[in-house]
C-alpha cells in the first residue's frame, strides 16, 4: 500500500513520456475525442498512421505534461487552457494549417442524435423512399415535408429544409432522419488548438479557404508590382517591367517631340508620311505629282476595302474560337506563379 500523497509511478512515467513528445515534435495539438465511437476512431488512426501520433490520457496528466514542457518553453503553457471535452494530444511534423485540413477531411458522416446542433442546413431531398404509407407519412407532413404516394411507396415532392444551421435537432426529427438514412453530422477529431514555434493557433485561424486565399495572394502580388513600378522602388521581379515601361514612354516622347533617336526614326517617318497624305488630300489635283497621286489612290482603296471586309466577316459563320483555359489550367498557372 502506498502512503498518502505519493504519486503512482505509472503517472510519473506517463507525464515524462508526454512531456518528451511535446519537446520532440514541432507541432503539438489538442483534439477533442468526445462522442467518437471506438470503431470510427480505429479507422481514423489507420488513415492518419504515419502522419500524426495520437496520445490519450487523463486531463490532469496532460496538464502536468504541459507544465513540465513549459519549463523549457513558456509559450507552450497556452495549451493548458485548451483541454476540453475528452482531450488528447496529437503530435505531427506537418504545419498546423495542413494538420487542421487533414483532420477535417477525415471526418465521417454520422446520424443526428436528439438535442444535437445542426452543423449546417439539413435537407430532406426530393424522391421516393423505401417506406409504404403508414404513420411515417403523417410524421413527415408534420415536419412540413410535402409527400405523395408513388408505386405504393412514400415519395417526397421537393427538397425540404427541416433544420437550419445552429438549430437544435429534437428527438422526432433525429428519428426521421435516421429512418431516411440521412446522416447530417460529422464525427472526427476536432482540433481545439495547435502549437508551433511559440504560437498557439486556434481553429478560427486555421480554417482557411484556399481558393479565396489564392485569389487574395494573386491580387496582393499584382498590387505590389504596380506600386513598385509606379513608385520607382524596383526589385528583381519588377525591374524588367519598369525598364520596358520606361522604354515605351521614352519612345512615345521621342516621336511626339520629333527627336530622331534610334528606334524612333521609323515611327517618325511613318508619322510624317501620314501627315503628308493628310495634307495632300486638301490640295488641288494639279499640285500633286504622279507618285503622290498613286499613294493617295492606294490609301483610298485600302480605306474602302476595310468596310467590305468587315461586312463579309460578319456574314460568314464564325470559326471556332481558341479554347480559353479552364479553371484547372488557370489554377495551375497561378500555382506556378507562387511556386
Amino acid at each position: 500500500m502506498r502512503t498518502s500523497g505519493t504519486v503512482p509511478k505509472w503517472k510519473l512515467e506517463k507525464v515524462e513520456e508526454l512531456s518528451r513528445l511535446i519537446r520532440e515534435y514541432p507541432v503539438v495539438g489538442i483534439v477533442n475525442m468526445e462522442n467518437i465511437p471506438a470503431r470510427t476512431l480505429q479507422k481514423m488512426r489507420a488513415k492518419l498512421r504515419g502522419e500524426v501520433l495520437i496520445k490519450m490520457s487523463k486531463k490532469s496528466i496532460m496538464q502536468h505534461a504541459i507544465e513540465k514542457a513549459a519549463r523549457e518553453e513558456k509559450s507552450i503553457a497556452g495549451l493548458k487552457d485548451r483541454l476540453r471535452g475528452q482531450p488528447a494530444f496529437i503530435f505531427s511534423k506537418m504545419n498546423p494549417f495542413k494538420l487542421y485540413k487533414i483532420l477535417e477531411e477525415n471526418k465521417v458522416p454520422a446520424p443526428a442524435k436528439p438535442n444535437s446542433i445542426a452543423p449546417r442546413d439539413i435537407v430532406v431531398p426530393k424522391g421516393e423512399t423505401p417506406f409504404s404509407p403508414g404513420p411515417l407519412l403523417g410524421e413527415l407532413q408534420a415536419l412540413g415535408i410535402q409527400t405523395e404516394i408513388k408505386g405504393g411507396k412514400i415519395a417526397v415532392k421537393k427538397d425540404t429544409v427541416v433544420a437550419r444551421e445552429g438549430e437544435v435537432i429534437d428527438a422526432k426529427l433525429a428519428n426521421i432522419l435516421s429512418r431516411l438514412g440521412i446522416e447530417p453530422m460529422e464525427v472526427g477529431l476536432d482540433l481545439i488548438a495547435a502549437y508551433e514555434a511559440g504560437t498557439v493557433f486556434l481553429p478560427e485561424v486555421l480554417r482557411v479557404d484556399e481558393e479565396e486565399l489564392r485569389g487574395q495572394l494573386a491580387l496582393a502580388y499584382m498590387q505590389a508590382v504596380n506600386l513598385s513600378v509606379n513608385s520607382g522602388f524596383l526589385t528583381r521581379e519588377t525591374a524588367p517591367i519598369a525598364i520596358a515601361k520606361a522604354y515605351r514612354e521614352a519612345l512615345a516622347l521621342a516621336v511626339e517631340a520629333a527627336i530622331p533617336e534610334p528606334g524612333a526614326v521609323e515611327r517618325l517617318l511613318t508619322k510624317a508620311h501620314l501627315q503628308m497624305l493628310s495634307l495632300a488630300t486638301k490640295l488641288d489635283d494639279s499640285a500633286l505629282d504622279d507618285e503622290l497621286r498613286q499613294s493617295l489612290s492606294s490609301a483610298a482603296a485600302s480605306a474602302s476595302e476595310k468596310p467590305v471586309k468587315e461586312k463579309k466577316a460578319k456574314e460568314e459563320p464564325e470559326e471556332e474560337k481558341e479554347k480559353e483555359p479552364d479553371e484547372e489550367e488557370a489554377a495551375a498557372g497561378l500555382g506556378a506563379l507562387f511556386g
